[in-house]
């Protein structure tokens, strides 16, 4: 029996081949678009000198995720651009860490010591364990209304964590989020009014009633210290601002 082979037939013959080689070389595509973060937490992309180098690693899609999972760039790597909006969009507050942290465990977490620290009066504790702060005497920073009781009281951070994050925070490491979340320097005691009107709003969208003066070189200094990235614009306007300050204090 002879077996014939039509025109058509090879035709599907070779498309066939072709199939068959496809899911090669995606694989191979996709092996070198795979961003690894090797044992030591280093996240290399392709553009790694280590990146064919490093056989033992977690896979991650992109850069970004890795680096947001706690992963680092290698040595001199510069980290990825990232448009403001896409930054915008990828924040949510447990990046930061999931709420108020207690890093010395003595049972009062961040919002328990700022509120302890801040309060002008002694302050009282729902028992003695003295865990949860119920009342005290607070100024507000933003309007200076005097504040008795611990629920009536938001603890604003003065940097957003949502600004921060469109700043730079989205490359850091999730140690590094969790310190800038209850670290003292960038925690106040305010009405929860003034706090849900200021939003993620920096200097150029927002200021306090009162103590702009405080607030504004406090802001900067927060900024500093962390090596937020302010745009060109931010730059401008927030240089204006401090140095109206520094006017009006002479």
């Amino acid at each position: 029996m002879r077996y014939i082979t039509s025109p058509l037939s090879r035709h599907a013959c070779y498309g066939l081949a072709i199939s068959l080689l496809l899911p090669f070389a995606s694989s191979s595509h996709a092996a070198d678009t795979t961003v690894k973060k090797s044992t030591s937490g280093i996240c290399h992309d392709s553009n790694s000198a280590s990146y064919q180098r490093t056989k033992n690693f977690t896979p991650y899609n992109s850069l970004s995720a890795c680096l947001e999972s706690g992963g680092r760039l290698p040595k001199g790597a510069k980290a990825p651009a990232t448009s403001s909006a896409a930054d915008s969009g990828s924040y949510q507050r447990h990046h930061f860490g999931h709420g108020w942290q207690d890093f010395d465990k003595d049972c009062q977490n961040a919002r328990m010591e700022t509120l302890i620290a801040q309060s002008v009066g002694q302050v009282h504790f729902k028992d003695a364990k003295q865990c949860q702060v119920v009342s005290g005497r607070w100024n507000s920073a933003y309007s200076g209304k005097v504040i008795y009781r611990a629920s009536d009281i938001d603890i604003d951070h003065v940097v957003p964590l949502k600004w921060a994050w469109e700043h730079g925070a989205n490359h850091w490491t999730l140690d590094k989020r969790k310190t800038f979340a209850n670290d003292p320097k960038n925690l106040v005691s305010v009405e929860a009014s003034l706090n849900r009107q200021k939003g993620a709003k920096g200097l150029d969208e927002w200021l306090p009633p009162k103590n702009q003066c405080q607030y504004i070189p406090r802001f900067m200094g927060i900024v500093k210290a962390y090596n937020l990235t302010l745009t060109p614009r931010e730059t401008k306007q927030y240089q204006a601002l401090l140095e109206r300050c520094k006017n009006t204090s002479k």
